[in-house]
């Protein structure tokens, strides 16, 4: 049995996690919570060389980036794939996961988080709401705007749950549990396609497993009532 070592609430990590769960891979799922206060424990850059999670152990081999590991368990465990045959729908679904990673994340989510938990809560200073007003008004609508225009039917890329899904709604989960909501009005097909992926058995499997974690950071779920 392969080991997934990350935080719950990571996006990363839930990326890896659910690609495990659509598969039906068996593993086991090793809580690091000291990564998050800079803190890890003493075999960590052994496991992760950058530092950062997930990472994935099975058996002897050792692999920490969430990609790289959702793009082995794909080839571990050919069905259902999450990377589509077709070359172009291909390329697009990595061009959704990076997207995901480098711009949803970078611009939007881990921001927001900084300034909703860590600055208050690990680094014991003030929320910026300047910063978080900035990232509302300026940085999200282009992003959810441009997200709104490239669905065209339940899933992003073909007709059935790819890596792009998987890391695209793994940032508007944590994007959600802080608190902030998707305007249904502005951006209908991102709303509804949200709810659609966060509905399905793999999410909801996950989330249910991420709970604890959740409701112990005093997080909202009061959005998964609509999926």
């Amino acid at each position: 049995m392969l080991t997934i070592h990350g935080v719950p609430l990571s996006v990363h990590t839930r990326k890896t996690i659910i690609t495990a769960i659509l598969k039906k891979i068996d593993y086991r799922f090793e809580v690091v919570i000291p990564v998050i206060p800079g803190n890890p424990p003493a075999n960590w850059g052994t496991l992760s060389p950058t530092g950062l999670i997930p990472v994935l152990q099975d058996g002897d081999f050792t692999l920490a980036d969430s990609t790289a590991i959702c793009v082995y368990l794909d080839r571990k465990q050919p069905a259902p794939s999450i990377l589509p045959d077709d070359i172009r729908e291909s390329a697009r679904v990595l061009w959704f996961d990076a997207y995901a990673g480098g711009t949803i994340y970078r611009h939007v989510v881990h921001p927001l988080f900084v300034q909703t938990i860590v600055a208050p809560n690990i680094r014991n200073v003030p929320t910026d709401r300047a910063v978080i007003d900035d990232i509302v008004n300026n940085v999200q609508p282009k992003i959810f705007g441009y997200l709104d225009s490239q669905i065209t039917g339940k899933y992003l890329v073909g007709d059935r749950m790819t890596l792009a899904d998987i890391a695209i709604v793994s940032n508007f989960i944590v994007y959600q549990y802080l608190g902030f909501g998707i305007d249904a009005g502005r951006y209908p097909k991102l709303a509804n396609y949200l709810r659609g992926i966060i509905a399905t058995e793999a999410f909801q499997r996950a989330l249910a497993d991420e709970r604890p974690f959740v409701d112990q950071m005093g997080l909202t779920r009061e959005f998964l009532a609509a999926a």
